[in-house]
């Protein structure tokens, strides 16, 4: 970057830090943020995103600048991790970095760093664990059985190298027993007992899975049938558990599914959490077209977001001859609209946000 260029940016950076003391606004936080995104400054580009969301918490742009700033600092701390491995390779940067490649969904270089880790440390199980945990990630997000194969795969390669493994065998157990093969999962967290005997967590988890049917050992069998009904054969111990504060969420939830409802031009509104449901307008029953459609394209939207190596697909419309269809989905939970040509569509997605980040919240509150 030539000087004449830098100074004309420093320059710019001194009057948006001015006029976020002076005359505060989201857009005035997200033009200094971007500024320092683009001056590799991710740092203060994140506690400016920060500070914004404390006067305007409301902001989408302000949370996508948030993310932003913090997908930079990860992708900066990589390249720093990638660098001290080269001078002086170990299990424990293996595993940081690894971590990292993760939370930036770069499934292609987490791969090369757990084959080369593997290779470099091949009586560590690490490796398998980690990699195990980004395809399980990928499974329950998804439900695609191939995902769900490959977790198996790791993390029973965890468990063979080091039976000790407390993490790799309770993830293992924890899988299988959702997919429905109760009495795998059991032998594995049994065996658990000896490392954790004293782990109420464990004991409650064993009560649990021993109270559930079994559907057999077959896992690709299994797995297959999971992806065909869209849903888990077995809920976890948590949203198991009744919830004193259940109806008050779902109250919450309902009275912003209304206001969605309330927006001009919009025809049908429905939020989905697993195989249940609330709807506001004309929605005849659970197999009504207007919900197949916003299950199908969020799951189909995440597999090519997958596929593509370019993340997950958080929100998305559909055009049609009805108008057009918004969806805003996060792991099993997703709200959805139809509406008519000329409805403020960002108004629409920024409400469907606002429901599936306040149940998220919620049901992390609550658990």
């Amino acid at each position: 970057m030539h000087l004449i260029q830098r100074m004309k940016i420093w320059k710019e950076l001194r009057r948006l830090e001015q006029r976020a003391r002076e005359e505060p606004s989201p857009t005035t936080f997200v033009d200094l943020g971007q500024v320092y995104i683009n001056l590799e400054m991710n740092d203060k580009a994140q506690r400016v995103a920060e500070d914004g969301l404390a006067l305007f918490p409301k902001s989408v742009e302000l949370r996508k600048l948030l993310d932003c700033a913090r997908r930079g600092l990860r992708k900066q701390r990589a390249v720093e991790l990638r660098t001290k491995l080269t001078r002086s390779p170990n299990p424990k940067l293996y595993r940081e970095l690894a971590q990292l490649q993760i939370d930036l969904g770069d499934m292609t270089a987490l791969h090369a760093t757990c084959q080369e880790w593997s290779v470099r440390f091949p009586d560590d199980a690490g490796a398998w664990l980690v990699l195990g945990q980004a395809r399980l990630l990928n499974f329950y997000r998804d439900l695609a059985a191939r995902e769900g194969q490959e977790a198996v795969r790791c993390l029973e390669r965890a468990v063979q190298m080091d039976g000790e493994d407390v993490q790799a065998r309770r993830l293992l157990g924890e899988v299988l027993y959702r997919i429905g093969a109760v009495s795998t999962a059991l032998d594995h967290l049994q065996a658990l007992q000896v490392h954790e005997e004293q782990d109420p967590e464990l004991q409650a988890l064993l009560r649990h899975v021993s109270s559930l049917p079994d559907h057999g050992s077959d896992v690709d069998s299994l797995l297959d049938e999971v992806e065909e009904h869209g849903c888990l054969a077995h809920p976890s111990m948590t949203a198991a558990q009744p919830r004193a504060s259940q109806d008050e969420s779902l109250g919450r939830i309902r009275d912003s599914l209304a206001q969605v409802a309330e927006i001009p031009g919009v025809r049908k509104a429905a939020y989905i959490k697993g195989s249940r449901a609330l709807v506001k307008g004309a929605i005849r029953d659970g197999k009504d077209p207007f919900l197949r459609v916003v299950r199908v394209v969020a799951k189909a939207t995440h597999r090519f977001a997958r596929r593509m190596d370019i993340g997950s697909a958080s929100k998305s419309v559909v055009d049609g001859s009805f108008g057009h269809i918004c969806i805003c989905v996060y792991g099993e939970v997703l709200a959805g609209v139809q509406c008519d040509n000329g409805t403020d569509l960002e108004l629409v997605l920024a409400e469907l946000q606002e429901i599936v980040a306040g149940s998220l919240y919620s049901g992390t509150h609550d658990a």
